[in-house]
């Protein structure tokens, strides 16, 4: 099943929902997935030439001494966008930066999900059902 690509159709669609789970990015030295990182359960991962970083539960985290700057709130756009689409991610940055709010859009086959400071996430989510709207 494919997505949508029309940015007007994405942002009206795009009905976006707070999760309470705070969250944050942690880097590891090493850049390969093992049952060490597996174990962590984190959300998502990247590699990079520096390290591997990771996105855990602040729990998690905490219970295995990681070191970590921010914490997030997860909000999931729960419109399906094509990987192909154009400008969903330059609108949301567009409008959470007009309220002064930093941003980490990460995108999954079916969802965008967009990563926000802990204490501005009400604020965001208010500002992304506006944009919706």
């Amino acid at each position: 099943m494919s997505g949508i690509v029309d940015i007007n159709t994405l942002l009206k669609e795009m009905k976006p929902i707070l999760e309470n789970t705070s969250y944050v990015f942690v880097t590891l030295v090493g850049n390969v997935l093992n049952e060490s990182i597996i174990k962590l359960n984190p959300i998502a991962t990247f590699r990079e030439e520096e390290g591997i970083t990771l996105v855990l539960s602040e729990e998690i985290a905490k219970k295995n001494n990681l070191d970590y700057q921010v914490l997030l709130q997860k909000i999931t756009l729960q419109v399906h966008s094509s990987l192909e689409a154009v400008g969903l991610t330059a609108a949301i940055s567009a409008a959470l930066t007009k309220a002064d709010i930093s941003a980490n859009v990460i995108a999954g086959y079916y969802h965008d999900h967009v990563f926000v400071p802990k204490d501005k996430a009400q604020l965001a989510l208010k500002v992304l059902t506006e944009l919706s709207n």
